[in-house]
């Protein structure tokens, strides 16, 4: 191990306050001071300074937002004290109630409340020591919660470190903004997927993803508004606690209030009643607190919730209007959804014409149909969806909606892809409605990787009508990108170029896995290109060839079958071959050195993704599986080993490193990268 200077050690602890100081101020405070230029600088230096000395890398490095890792479970923990819920009310009346069986049993004329916001999200408690992050929990059962530190550790505004080297423990609220939440359902909706019904159901469902980079992908945020012991730190009310925790680096609310009686707090609910869709989050109430500690204490706590707090919900917001019509979408998957056409009516704020039915499933459920007079509201207080019918006003002239037989863009076949799937599609893979997906797909790292040829390029190539098909691609010039408007200069056209003609030097399986074949994902596409040898005998085999190739089944071999019998397809293939796509693997390949080799993988790679480190294998003439057995050869160990580590022991399965590995190999990491695997 080589000695690490002095001055390293200095510059990376260096480099890492920095980096808190500007998370903090641009993540709490919406205040930064530096451009994302020079951020990313700092950040850069500090990665390559980790890289050269791994034995610096801390839990609490900056660096560890970034990398991603595939976690095995969420293991349970107890609780320092127990998360109580709150009792909550709807009603003025009852809030006055609160106040009054709160100075009983003080035995005072007046108290003193701290009303802050209700965020709709999820409850999570944060641990640290010596100022260092360690442990993050949710609510779980409100004795026990699961540990989802490594997700935590994704969302930019908890801070790793503190702004003192102290023990303590807060608790807060993560949740989803209004703009990732959109996002994030209109994906879904694309996707075939249902919608979140709400924000509260999507950051549970980010923060408890195995998969890190999912969480880190959807921008969680935070806010903090307690603290364990407060006493240990001088804090005598609520008040002063939102201030410390400020101090100490995390987000608080800004629009809490101090109220000297609860005529305030019942002001401060009508105020936020009113105005709450104006904030970029969603909050679904207000909880209003005994400010003082002593008196909390004094008030203490039930079973389930505490004395000294309460819940004020706002009202729920619905509409009643007329269902005119329903029409159908198409989304860039192919999913039908059926939009209902209304009656406009006022909505929080805004005038509705259209919500959302979903699926056609649902519209079943509910029984909707058109003509009725049905209850809409904003589905995590900003997509306007059909919720339920009002059967009364039903005249017998009420039509029921008629299910498509056809794709009502390109008139090709609908169905599903299982018996599970809720969502109808058009199962036409050159539907237009699907192309700029088709393309995403196309592109994408795993099939011909072309590098700047992302989403908002692809969607410019298709709205100006240069990309009609997949092949066009390669068929575009100079001059036509030049039409794509500004941010597309000579030399982003002339990179863009470069990559797209070296896609044509693609191999034939990631090909296969970029058009998109319905039910070939890319080790079917795999096996199809090591068996078949080049997409034209793909493309004229039998169903029954098909499936003498192992793994291939009945149904597989159909779709493949169909896709190609389709006119568009053959088009497709003739365009791809005549712009110089290499649609046939090599007839031999030159390095076999992992022939006969099987290989498992376990746990989060430093350097690999899953795909690349299969593909490298694949590559070398290796096979790669899901399970260990008697007959695996290596299990490939990263970090955070799953139960396939133990097992491996036990069959006596040779255990190697990321750098083992590429020894065995006989690989350097110089010629990975040229080959674009790193």
């Amino acid at each position: 191990m080589k000695e690490i200077p002095e001055e390293v050690r200095r510059k990376v602890e260096e480099l890492r306050e920095k980096i808190e100081y500007h998370n903090y101020r641009y993540y709490v405070l919406a205040d930064p001071v530096i451009s994302d230029e020079e951020y990313d600088r700092l950040m850069k230096e500090l990665i390559e300074l980790e890289k050269l000395y791994p034995e610096l890398v801390t839990p609490d490095s900056p660096t560890q937002r970034i990398g991603d890792m595939i976690l095995n479970e969420f293991k349970s923990v107890q609780h320092s004290e127990p998360m109580l819920s709150l009792d909550n009310t709807y009603d003025e009346d009852q809030i006055r109630e609160f106040d009054d069986r709160v100075k009983r049993s003080l035995e005072t004329k007046g108290v003193e409340y701290v009303a802050e916001l209700k965020i709709d999200g999820v409850s999570v408690a944060l641990r640290y020591e010596k100022g260092k992050f360690v442990l993050g929990l949710t609510r779980g059962d409100g004795t026990r919660g699961e540990d989802i530190t490594e997700n935590l550790k994704r969302v930019r505004s908890i801070p790793l470190r503190l702004r003192k080297p102290l023990d303590v423990e807060v608790r807060g609220e993560i949740y989803m903004p209004v703009e990732e939440f959109e996002r994030l359902n209109n994906e879904r909706i694309e996707n075939g997927e249902p919608p979140f019904a709400n924000p509260r159901n999507a950051t549970a469902g980010t923060i408890r993803q195995l998969d890190t980079r999912i969480t880190r992908e959807r921008h969680l945020d935070s806010f903090i508004y307690y603290v364990l012991n407060p006493e240990r730190y001088g804090l005598e009310s609520q008040w002063d606690a939102l201030d410390w925790l400020k101090d100490m680096g995390f987000k608080v609310n800004p629009h809490s209030k101090l109220c000297i009686n609860i005529d305030e707090v019942v002001g401060y609910w009508k105020q936020w009643t009113s105005e709450k869709d104006k904030l970029s989050y969603w909050v679904d109430g207000v909880v209003v607190k005994v400010n003082r500690f002593q008196l909390q204490k004094m008030l203490g706590s039930t079973a389930k919730a505490p004395r000294w707090a309460i819940a004020f919900k706002f009202p729920a917001q619905r509409a009643k209007t007329k269902l005119l019509d329903v029409t159908i979408q198409v989304g860039r998957t192919g999913v039908l959804t059926p939009v209902a056409e209304l009656e406009p009516v006022q909505l929080a704020g805004t005038l509705v014409k259209r919500a959302s039915l979903h699926n056609f499933e649902y519209i079943e459920d509910k029984d909707i149909r058109i003509g009725d007079w049905v209850y809409i509201e904003k589905a995590g207080g900003i997509i306007p969806q059909v919720i339920s019918v009002d059967v009364s006003e039903r005249t017998g002239e009420e039509k029921k909606v008629q299910i498509p037989e056809s794709c009502p863009v390109c008139s090709g076949k609908v169905g599903k892809l299982n018996p599970e799937d809720v969502a109808l599609r058009c199962l036409n893979p050159h539907c237009p409605a699907k192309l700029k997906r088709a393309l995403e797909t196309f592109v994408a790292r795993n099939a011909l990787d072309i590098k700047g040829l992302g989403e908002k390029i692809i969607e410019k190539l298709v709205d100006a009508g240069l990309v009609k098909d997949l092949a066009d691609i390669f068929y575009l010039t100079p001059f036509e990108l030049t039409q794509l408007g500004p941010g597309i200069g000579h030399k982003t056209i002339s990179n863009l170029l470069s990559e797209i003609e070296r896609a044509k030097l693609t191999p034939l399986h990631k090909v296969i896995t970029g058009l998109g074949i319905p039910m070939v994902g890319e080790k079917t596409a795999r096996v199809l290109a090591q068996n078949m040898r080049n997409i034209r005998r793909i493309s004229t085999a039998t169903v029954d060839e098909l499936t003498q190739i192992p793994g291939i089944g009945p149904e597989v071999a159909r779709s493949i079958r169909e896709y190609f019998d389709n006119e568009k397809t053959k088009h497709l293939i003739e365009k791809l071959e005549k712009a110089g796509v290499k649609l046939q693997e090599d007839q031999e390949q030159q390095n076999q050195t992992l022939a006969g080799m099987t290989f498992v993988v376990t746990g989060a790679l430093r350097n690999f993704s899953r795909n690349q480190i299969e593909d490298i294998i694949h590559s070398l003439g290796g096979k790669v599986t899901d399970s260990v057995t008697k007959n695996t050869d290596y299990l490939i160990v990263g970090e955070n080993p799953g139960s396939k580590l133990q097992k491996a022991k036990n069959l006596g399965v040779k255990l190697i490193t990321e750098s083992q590995f590429l020894e065995l190999a006989k690989i350097e990491p110089k010629s990975l990268q040229q080959q674009r695997l790193f």
